[in-house]
């Protein structure tokens, strides 16, 4: 049996999918991108500021499921221009210990959801 996930601590979903699901101990978020949970307005500042939100949205699905960054096994990162990969990649590795840091795939794609520029997906395990 499949448990689901919800937080009012990060985005609503947008359409017929769930924040996150846990089954059999492991977490597979959906990807978040940078809406903020609080007015449900995309944040698009710069890159860093919409990497960090997308980032506290994962936190916070983490959080719901008695998680922590700690327990994430992959991550999946989907951004819309490589060359914001470092930027991306400096605030991105702040979340996690380098020594521990889970395994990841980063893919440049033509398009996000709402035109953002970074979206993140996770999988964790208790």
């Amino acid at each position: 049996m499949k448990t689901i996930i919800t937080t009012t601590n990060a985005p609503a979903p947008i359409g017929p999918y769930n924040q996150a699901i846990l089954k059999n101990g492991i977490l597979y978020t959906s990807g978040q991108i940078a809406i903020d949970p609080k007015t449900g307005d995309l944040v698009l500042d710069d890159i860093e500021t919409e990497t960090k939100l997308v980032m506290e949205n994962l936190k916070a699905i983490l959080s719901a499921a008695g998680m922590t960054f700690e327990n994430v096994l992959k991550s999946t990162i989907f951004i819309s221009d490589m060359d914001n990969f470092g930027k991306i990649n400096t605030i991105y590795g702040g979340y996690f210990n380098e020594e521990t840091a889970p395994a990841r795939e980063t893919v440049q794609v033509a398009k996000l959801p709402k035109s953002v520029n970074v979206e993140i997906s996770v999988i964790a395990a208790l």
